[in-house]
């Protein structure tokens, strides 16, 4: 199995116990037309691909657009490939560990006043987290510049494996964690 006819998905390895159970590295199905839409925790089953793609639409130039963001992250990955010479779903594997936030804050209604709490985040938040935020440094750096949408996608993923404070993701993993901790 072979995602886009290229990259091999058997070999990838997840070093985050915690995320490997919600991470879905398939590349059979990238389109599957909504089906997880109405069962809670379905969407543990989509591939990491697709719900990349997902994130990618919620901008106003992708909205509804599934295959153009599909097509832009094939081209984010052919880019990620040519600058590491790594497969380009480990490169954001590597991304999504180090972009999700271990622990966050909620409000606590006590007395009378709202208090800020830390708490542990759940695995598929923390997935969630990580490929909003990878998909929002991508957008983000597309605004006024030149580059392209899949140029820019794939130096935030680069980015964010590299453990780097220039990937929007990690700069707001560490934001949040900072803030969770002050919390405490």
């Amino acid at each position: 199995m072979k995602l886009f006819g290229k990259y091999e998905v058997e070999d990838i390895v997840i070093r985050d116990k915690g995320l490997a159970n919600y991470m879905n590295i398939r590349g059979d199905k990238l389109h599957t037309h909504g089906k997880h839409g109405n069962t809670r925790f379905r969407k543990a089953n989509l591939s990491l691909i697709e719900r990349l793609a997902n994130n990618l639409m919620r901008t106003e130039r992708y909205t509804g657009k599934k295959s153009k963001a599909l097509r832009v992250i094939r081209e984010a990955f052919d880019a990620i490939n040519k600058k590491t010479k790594e497969n380009p779903l480990q490169v954001l594997v590597r991304a999504i560990e180090n972009a999700a936030p271990r622990e966050e804050t909620t409000r606590l209604f006590l007395s009378g006043i709202y208090v800020p709490q830390a708490v542990d985040s759940a695995p598929l938040r923390r997935l969630d987290i990580a490929l909003r935020n990878i998909a929002k440094g991508a957008v983000s750096k597309t605004m006024r510049n030149k580059k392209s949408m899949a140029n820019c996608l794939a130096d935030e993923i680069i980015a964010a494996s590299r453990d780097e404070t220039a990937s929007f993701a990690v700069t707001k993993k560490l934001e949040i964690e900072r803030i969770a901790q002050s919390a405490r």
